[in-house]
Protein backbone atom coordinates (compact mmCIF):
# COMPACT_ATOMS: atom_id res chain seq x y z
CA UNK A 1 0.00 0.00 0.00
CA UNK A 2 1.59 3.35 -0.71
CA UNK A 3 2.07 5.79 1.81
CA UNK A 4 -0.18 8.39 2.65
CA UNK A 5 -0.07 11.97 1.36
CA UNK A 6 1.53 15.04 3.73
CA UNK A 7 -0.80 16.63 5.61
CA UNK A 8 -2.49 19.47 4.00
CA UNK A 9 0.05 22.75 3.54
CA UNK A 10 0.74 25.71 1.56
CA UNK A 11 2.03 24.27 -2.08
CA UNK A 12 5.36 26.00 -3.09
CA UNK A 13 4.45 25.08 -6.97
CA UNK A 14 0.66 26.94 -6.95
CA UNK A 15 0.97 30.49 -7.91
CA UNK A 16 1.02 33.42 -5.46
CA UNK A 17 -2.51 34.67 -4.41
CA UNK A 18 -5.83 33.15 -5.09
CA UNK A 19 -6.76 30.78 -8.00
CA UNK A 20 -9.48 30.17 -10.39
CA UNK A 21 -11.39 26.43 -10.69
CA UNK A 22 -9.11 26.28 -13.68
CA UNK A 23 -6.07 26.91 -12.60
CA UNK A 24 -6.65 24.41 -9.58
CA UNK A 25 -7.70 22.05 -12.13
CA UNK A 26 -4.50 22.54 -14.68
CA UNK A 27 -2.62 22.29 -11.28
CA UNK A 28 -3.73 19.13 -9.73
CA UNK A 29 -4.06 17.01 -13.94
CA UNK A 30 -0.52 15.75 -14.04
CA UNK A 31 -0.85 13.76 -10.96
CA UNK A 32 -4.76 13.51 -11.07
CA UNK A 33 -5.30 13.09 -14.69
CA UNK A 34 -9.24 12.29 -13.93
CA UNK A 35 -9.60 14.91 -12.54
CA UNK A 36 -12.65 17.31 -13.13
CA UNK A 37 -14.13 20.77 -12.65
CA UNK A 38 -17.43 19.01 -11.32
CA UNK A 39 -15.46 16.53 -9.11
CA UNK A 40 -13.59 19.38 -7.29
CA UNK A 41 -17.21 21.42 -6.64
CA UNK A 42 -18.46 18.11 -5.76
CA UNK A 43 -15.69 17.82 -3.09
CA UNK A 44 -16.82 21.38 -1.65
CA UNK A 45 -20.66 20.40 -1.76
CA UNK A 46 -18.71 17.61 0.91
CA UNK A 47 -17.35 20.10 2.78
CA UNK A 48 -13.88 19.17 2.62
CA UNK A 49 -13.00 22.42 1.04
CA UNK A 50 -14.01 25.80 1.07
CA UNK A 51 -12.79 28.80 -1.40
CA UNK A 52 -13.61 31.93 -1.14
CA UNK A 53 -16.35 33.54 -3.15
CA UNK A 54 -16.03 36.71 -5.16
CA UNK A 55 -18.92 39.18 -4.95
CA UNK A 56 -20.08 37.84 -8.22
CA UNK A 57 -19.66 34.11 -7.41
CA UNK A 58 -17.03 32.92 -8.50
CA UNK A 59 -14.46 30.47 -6.45
CA UNK A 60 -10.58 31.30 -5.62
CA UNK A 61 -8.95 28.79 -4.27
CA UNK A 62 -5.79 29.67 -2.17
CA UNK A 63 -2.26 27.55 -1.82
CA UNK A 64 -4.25 25.54 1.23
CA UNK A 65 -6.80 24.91 -0.83
CA UNK A 66 -4.81 23.24 -3.48
CA UNK A 67 -3.10 20.76 -0.55
CA UNK A 68 -6.09 20.20 0.95
CA UNK A 69 -7.40 18.97 -2.61
CA UNK A 70 -4.34 17.20 -3.14
CA UNK A 71 -4.93 15.06 0.20
CA UNK A 72 -8.91 14.28 -0.27
CA UNK A 73 -7.57 12.76 -3.98
CA UNK A 74 -4.57 10.85 -2.79
CA UNK A 75 -6.54 9.31 -0.14
CA UNK A 76 -9.16 8.39 -2.44
CA UNK A 77 -6.99 7.74 -5.32
CA UNK A 78 -4.38 5.28 -3.23
CA UNK A 79 -6.68 4.06 -0.21
CA UNK A 80 -9.81 4.00 -1.18
CA UNK A 81 -11.18 5.57 2.35
CA UNK A 82 -14.50 7.05 2.12
CA UNK A 83 -15.22 10.72 2.09
CA UNK A 84 -16.70 10.66 5.51
CA UNK A 85 -13.16 9.39 6.76
CA UNK A 86 -11.30 11.49 4.77
CA UNK A 87 -13.13 14.77 6.53
CA UNK A 88 -12.67 13.24 9.54
CA UNK A 89 -8.50 12.92 9.00
CA UNK A 90 -8.80 17.23 7.85
CA UNK A 91 -10.68 17.77 10.53
CA UNK A 92 -7.82 16.02 13.17
CA UNK A 93 -5.11 18.02 10.97
CA UNK A 94 -7.24 21.67 11.04
CA UNK A 95 -7.00 20.43 15.51
CA UNK A 96 -3.17 20.39 15.13
CA UNK A 97 -3.10 16.52 14.88
CA UNK A 98 -0.70 14.52 11.99
CA UNK A 99 -2.42 12.54 10.36
CA UNK A 100 -3.12 9.25 10.91
CA UNK A 101 -1.54 6.44 9.38
CA UNK A 102 -3.24 4.54 6.99
CA UNK A 103 -3.23 1.24 9.10
CA UNK A 104 -4.80 2.40 12.24
CA UNK A 105 -6.62 5.25 11.24
CA UNK A 106 -5.87 7.21 14.87
CA UNK A 107 -4.38 10.76 14.64
CA UNK A 108 -1.68 11.14 16.13
CA UNK A 109 -0.14 13.31 18.33
CA UNK A 110 3.06 15.45 17.27
CA UNK A 111 6.22 13.94 19.28
CA UNK A 112 6.85 16.68 22.17
CA UNK A 113 11.15 17.77 21.80
CA UNK A 114 12.70 17.18 24.93
CA UNK A 115 16.12 18.48 26.16
CA UNK A 116 18.88 16.39 26.11
CA UNK A 117 18.82 15.67 29.90
CA UNK A 118 15.30 14.93 29.27
CA UNK A 119 13.51 18.34 30.56
CA UNK A 120 11.83 20.57 28.82
CA UNK A 121 14.00 23.83 27.43
CA UNK A 122 12.53 26.79 27.17
CA UNK A 123 11.66 26.39 23.36
CA UNK A 124 8.94 23.85 24.96
CA UNK A 125 6.98 26.77 27.35
CA UNK A 126 7.44 29.22 24.14
CA UNK A 127 5.94 26.42 21.81
CA UNK A 128 1.84 26.49 22.10
CA UNK A 129 0.36 23.92 19.74
CA UNK A 130 -3.11 24.58 18.28
CA UNK A 131 -3.93 20.58 18.69
CA UNK A 132 -7.45 20.27 20.12
CA UNK A 133 -8.61 16.83 20.88
CA UNK A 134 -11.81 15.55 21.86
CA UNK A 135 -13.26 13.78 24.49
CA UNK A 136 -13.07 10.51 23.19
CA UNK A 137 -9.95 11.33 21.62
CA UNK A 138 -8.23 12.02 25.09
CA UNK A 139 -9.65 9.04 26.24
CA UNK A 140 -7.72 6.38 23.75
CA UNK A 141 -4.55 7.90 22.93
CA UNK A 142 -3.71 8.67 26.65
CA UNK A 143 -4.77 4.93 27.10
CA UNK A 144 -7.70 5.77 30.46
CA UNK A 145 -11.32 5.45 30.69
CA UNK A 146 -14.09 8.13 31.16
CA UNK A 147 -13.85 7.30 34.85
CA UNK A 148 -10.48 8.01 35.32
CA UNK A 149 -10.73 11.02 33.16
CA UNK A 150 -13.55 12.38 35.52
CA UNK A 151 -11.32 12.19 37.95
CA UNK A 152 -8.48 13.97 37.02
CA UNK A 153 -11.11 16.71 35.68
CA UNK A 154 -12.14 16.49 39.45
CA UNK A 155 -8.70 17.66 41.20
CA UNK A 156 -8.18 19.84 38.45
CA UNK A 157 -5.35 18.19 36.61
CA UNK A 158 -6.85 18.11 33.41
CA UNK A 159 -9.91 20.82 31.92
CA UNK A 160 -11.37 21.23 28.96
CA UNK A 161 -11.62 24.60 27.43
CA UNK A 162 -14.77 26.53 26.05
CA UNK A 163 -15.31 24.32 23.17
CA UNK A 164 -15.00 20.94 24.88
CA UNK A 165 -11.60 20.31 23.88
CA UNK A 166 -8.68 19.57 25.72
CA UNK A 167 -4.75 20.29 24.17
CA UNK A 168 -1.12 18.77 24.36
CA UNK A 169 -0.61 19.66 28.10
CA UNK A 170 -3.37 17.52 28.95
CA UNK A 171 -2.98 14.71 27.29
CA UNK A 172 0.57 14.59 28.74
CA UNK A 173 -1.20 14.99 32.12
CA UNK A 174 -3.55 12.19 31.58
CA UNK A 175 -1.15 9.68 30.35
CA UNK A 176 1.02 10.63 33.27
CA UNK A 177 -1.06 10.21 35.77
CA UNK A 178 -2.18 6.59 34.43
CA UNK A 179 1.65 5.72 34.81
CA UNK A 180 1.50 6.42 37.91
CA UNK A 181 -1.50 5.01 39.08
CA UNK A 182 -0.17 2.02 38.44
CA UNK A 183 2.24 2.19 41.33
CA UNK A 184 -0.82 3.73 43.33
CA UNK A 185 -0.02 6.90 42.98
CA UNK A 186 -4.12 7.79 42.49
CA UNK A 187 -5.18 11.43 41.19
CA UNK A 188 -6.64 13.13 44.60
CA UNK A 189 -2.32 12.70 45.57
CA UNK A 190 -1.74 14.87 42.67
CA UNK A 191 -3.55 18.10 43.65
CA UNK A 192 -0.60 19.17 45.38
CA UNK A 193 1.29 19.24 42.20
CA UNK A 194 -1.37 20.75 40.71
CA UNK A 195 -1.15 23.78 43.59
CA UNK A 196 2.68 24.15 43.27
CA UNK A 197 2.37 24.58 39.21
CA UNK A 198 -0.56 27.32 39.86
CA UNK A 199 2.09 29.33 42.69
CA UNK A 200 5.31 28.43 40.34
CA UNK A 201 3.33 29.91 37.10
CA UNK A 202 2.04 33.14 39.37
CA UNK A 203 5.43 33.84 40.66
CA UNK A 204 6.92 33.56 36.54
CA UNK A 205 4.01 36.46 35.93
CA UNK A 206 4.91 38.21 39.12
CA UNK A 207 8.98 38.63 37.46
CA UNK A 208 7.70 39.40 33.96
CA UNK A 209 4.22 41.46 34.51
CA UNK A 210 7.09 45.00 34.55
CA UNK A 211 8.61 43.95 31.09
CA UNK A 212 4.70 42.99 29.45
CA UNK A 213 3.52 46.39 30.63
CA UNK A 214 6.66 48.51 28.75
CA UNK A 215 5.25 50.61 26.03
CA UNK A 216 8.33 48.49 23.76
CA UNK A 217 7.09 47.05 20.52
CA UNK A 218 8.44 44.30 21.70
CA UNK A 219 7.48 44.30 25.16
CA UNK A 220 5.39 41.05 25.23
CA UNK A 221 7.70 38.54 23.06
CA UNK A 222 10.51 39.53 25.42
CA UNK A 223 7.92 38.63 28.31
CA UNK A 224 7.10 35.59 26.35
CA UNK A 225 11.05 34.70 26.18
CA UNK A 226 11.67 35.63 29.71
CA UNK A 227 8.47 33.36 31.14
CA UNK A 228 10.16 30.90 28.80
CA UNK A 229 13.49 30.45 30.54
CA UNK A 230 12.21 30.98 34.11
CA UNK A 231 10.09 28.26 33.22
CA UNK A 232 12.19 26.03 32.12
CA UNK A 233 14.78 26.51 35.00
CA UNK A 234 12.25 26.14 38.06
CA UNK A 235 10.98 22.55 36.12
CA UNK A 236 14.74 21.85 36.33
CA UNK A 237 15.00 23.01 39.72
CA UNK A 238 12.27 21.15 40.58
CA UNK A 239 13.28 18.06 39.29
CA UNK A 240 16.69 18.44 41.04
CA UNK A 241 15.43 18.84 44.49
CA UNK A 242 13.09 16.07 44.03
CA UNK A 243 15.89 13.88 42.87
CA UNK A 244 18.65 14.89 45.87
CA UNK A 245 15.30 14.28 48.33
CA UNK A 246 15.15 10.64 47.13
CA UNK A 247 17.28 8.11 49.67
CA UNK A 248 20.51 7.12 48.02
CA UNK A 249 20.51 3.32 46.74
Amino acid sequence: MAAPGPAPRRSEDAPAGRLTIGQVLDLLRPDFPGITIPKIRFLEDKGLIKPERTSAGYRKFSAHDVERLRYVLVMQRDHYLPLKVIGEHLDAIDRGLEPPPIEGLQPQVPKVALASDGLPGPEEFRRRTSMRLTRRELVEVARIDDAFLAVLEQFGLVRANASGHYDAEDLVVADTARELDAFGIEPRHLRAFRAAADREAGLVEQVVAPVRRSRDAAAEARAADTAAQIAALTVRLHATLVKAALPDR
